[in-house]
């Protein structure tokens, strides 16, 4: 498959098409896997399943990814969660965008992997080049905004630090897919919330940084429940 994209660098921007064959989510990527298990414990005492290593990797289907400003979702128990994208072309060309790993938080307490293909993955109009961040990538914030009852809140927000690096992720699903990656999407996983929990909204927007630079991508979406039929 391909994705239309716009290639943002220092010396301007070009438009890109990027030819994929499959798509990937990481998940529990941070980089203090202590961390990480004591929260994998947390979520089992409330029921919801952990997988049985971390970090993990879902594979999912690959007509999800969408650049859409609206995503059609079953149900209101729904929300997106900011990652960063890694675009491979081959072992020396990558791409860098952002994104949201929507999801259906209900059907996730039942079956993880299925609940990551009943929802898009949304990714940012513009990339930039890994070669280009490479040297600074510790520094890049990412930060998620949640539009709910007509009130935005500050959802996530942190550096790029806290979880793992281009290099360590690419190297964790090569050792998964066991083939080489080109063509590959892979989305990054997520920082924790700053909510303490899931909020469900109709509006979700995204952000990466890039502060040495100077420059940002981001994306923006409604979210719109299937909710116009009429069930007695």
């Amino acid at each position: 498959m391909e994705i239309e994209l716009i290639l943002d660098e220092k010396g301007g921007s070009k438009p890109l098409i990027f030819s994929y064959t499959r798509m990937v989510n990481a998940g529990y990527v941070g980089r203090d896997q202590k961390e990480v298990h004591r929260h994998v414990n947390e979520l089992a005492k409330k029921g919801i399943p952990g997988p049985k290593e971390t970090p993990t990797l879902y594979p999912v289907i690959q007509r999800n990814l969408v650049m859409d400003d609206e995503v059609e979702v079953y149900g209101n128990e729904t929300c997106g969660e900011v990652e960063y994208v890694l675009l491979v072309e081959n072992k020396d060309t990558v791409y860098v965008g952002v994104g949201s790993d929507h999801t259906d938080r209900h059907l996730e307490e039942m079956d993880i992997p299925r609940a990551k293909q009943i929802c898009p993955n949304i990714i940012s109009h513009k990339v930039w080049s890994l070669s280009e961040v490479r040297d600074h990538w510790d520094d890049l914030l990412i930060e998620a905004r949640v539009k709910t009852k007509g009130k935005e809140i500050l959802y996530q927000q942190g550096a790029l630090s806290l979880i793992l690096d281009p290099d360590a992720l690419m190297r964790f699903v090569a050792s998964k897919i066991r083939s080489p990656l080109e063509g590959t999407i892979i989305f990054s996983g997520t920082l924790g919330s700053l909510t303490g929990g899931f909020v469900f909204g109709e509006q979700f927007t995204a952000k990466l940084t890039d502060p040495k630079l100077n420059r940002n991508l981001s994306l923006s979406y409604k979210i719109l429940p299937l909710s116009y039929l009429q069930i007695e």
